[in-house]
């Protein structure tokens, strides 16, 4: 499989500098906040770099939201928390407008939601009603927002981390497959090992840690995104990653057998999309300007286990989506 494209173009070697010795910087910030979690701090980095929305899957108490928070420090974005709740409403989301006087008459003003910030972290999003869900469709795949008719754009960049919690269904809200796709990765928080489990708690009940310090602005983050986009793919690894998102297709020519069995819905065009994106900001980050085999391959689960829907079948015999993404990747030519 071919894996050495030529290499970035010389007006980006600064960025690309930049880029490759972000990790190392980040991971030390948020040392002074987060204890492990090393892969989940990867991908949400993935995902901010490619320019794309994370969905973060985690029991409660786990520092997700600390995590976000810390995340938009280093990069000096405005943090937005909203608390989705069953009487959240799409204007509580977008914004409204109101009746203010003004020195010349009265007048409808706008006042912008809390869906108007850099790093907006949507808690609990399964616990609102599909109406008020959909406020954030529109947002998340045009960076703007419809309200009262007219068209307000988001600040850029502009990421939604929605958590949801796994083991708590009374009182939830399924998330449409439609906004499902819009979410680059569906990110796993576990819990620790026992020994960072014993520094979280040494931290957390002593005195305050170390303050983040930024060490990037928004203005860096948006040439990321345009670095990444540059960085060239060979076109069998884009070719692996359509077949990749295929196979996930159940009752499809060349489909595994497998898949007919246990998976109802598969993946997308976007999981593919996703797959390439992803793959170049994880080269990036690693210090490497061209994508290789193991970047798709890393980034399969997270990008594929909220786009594949198994059935009773799969449940009944207890295949999880993990367990079918392990067989697609050991099938894929």
């Amino acid at each position: 499989m071919t894996t050495n494209p030529p290499p970035l173009p010389d007006s980006d070697a600064r960025t690309f500098d930049q880029l490759t010795s972000a990790r190392t910087r980040i991971l030390a910030e948020l040392g002074k906040a987060i204890v492990g979690q090393h892969e989940v701090i990867e991908q949400i980095l993935i995902a901010l770099f490619a320019g794309g929305h994370c969905l973060i899957t985690g029991a409660p108490g786990l520092a997700k939201t600390l995590l976000v928070k810390s995340i938009a420090q280093i990069f000096h974005l405005e943090f937005r928390r909203i608390q989705f709740t069953p009487d959240l409403m799409p204007t509580d989301i977008t914004g409204v407008e109101i009746l203010q006087d003004t020195a010349d008459g009265r007048h409808l003003v706008f006042i912008p939601g809390p869906i108007f910030g850099n790093m907006v972290l949507a808690d609990e999003i399964n616990r609102t009603p599909p109406k008020t869900q959909a406020a954030l469709l529109e947002a998340m795949q045009e960076h703007q927002v419809t309200a009262s008719g007219k068209r307000s754009a988001l600040p850029e960049p502009f990421f939604v981390l929605a958590t949801q919690n796994p083991i708590e269904m009374e009182g939830t809200y399924p998330l449409p497959e439609a906004q499902l796709d819009r979410f680059m990765f569906n990110v796993v928080i576990d819990y620790l090992p026992e020994a960072d489990e014993v520094a979280v708690v040494q931290r957390t009940t002593s005195a305050g840690g170390a303050k983040i310090e930024p060490l990037f602005t928004g203005d860096d983050v948006l040439r990321f995104h345009a670095l990444v986009r540059q960085v060239p793919v060979a076109e069998d690894l884009v070719r692996f990653a359509v077949r990749i998102a295929a196979a996930t297709r159940p009752r499809q020519a060349g489909t595994p057998e497998f898949i007919n069995d246990w998976v109802s819905w598969g993946a997308g065009t976007r999981a593919a999309q996703f797959l390439i994106l992803g793959g170049k900001a994880r080269a990036l980050l690693q210090g490497r300007s061209h994508v290789t085999k193991e970047d798709i391959i890393a980034l399969a689960a997270p990008v594929l286990r909220h786009r594949v829907l198994v059935n009773y079948r799969a449940e009944a015999e207890g295949v999880s989506v993990g367990k079918v993404i392990e067989r697609v990747l050991a099938s894929v030519k």
